[in-house]
């Protein structure tokens, strides 16, 4: 296993797993895999990115896109993305990758590691056991924008 900084030539591995992991359930989502190449391209162009891609034996199994972020009680590392490979979930690649970011965090100087997830998927187990919180009083809010006259 092998964790290494995303580079522009690992984007294509990351959008094709990204669009198998999350179309699938529980998500079902319908990423098309040019604007998943597009989303994860952004994050990577921001000058705040800091990202992470792991290889079993050379083969691309997933990865976590973040940000660093100022914050009032100092900076943090802000999970944007994780995802595995649907073929390589359960082995303890996702772990291995938090497992990394915190590392990255604390030798950086990060005081805190934040992330967003739907509290009904398998995701939040995931993080719970990881010893991450839930930030009760916080919501995430939006709105579907549409035919506005």
């Amino acid at each position: 296993m092998t964790i290494q900084p995303v580079t522009e030539n690992d984007l294509e591995n990351c959008a094709k797993v990204y669009v198998q992991t999350y179309n699938q359930a529980p998500w079902n989502y319908q990423w098309e895999f040019k604007d998943a190449l597009n989303y994860l391209a952004e994050y990577r162009s921001s000058p705040q990115f800091k990202g992470f891609v792991l290889y079993d034996h050379d083969v691309f199994a997933g990865a976590i896109f973040a940000h660093t972020k100022t914050w009032w009680n100092g900076s943090q590392l802000y999970i944007d993305e994780l995802f595995i490979s649907p073929h390589a979930q359960k082995k303890g690649y996702g772990k291995a990758l938090m497992n990394y970011a915190g590392q990255y965090a604390q030798e950086n100087g990060l005081g805190t590691i934040t992330l967003m997830t739907h509290k009904f998927m398998p995701s939040m187990k995931f993080y719970e056991g990881l010893d991450f919180v839930h930030a009760q009083p916080f919501v995430i809010l939006f709105k579907q924008m549409g035919g506005y006259d």
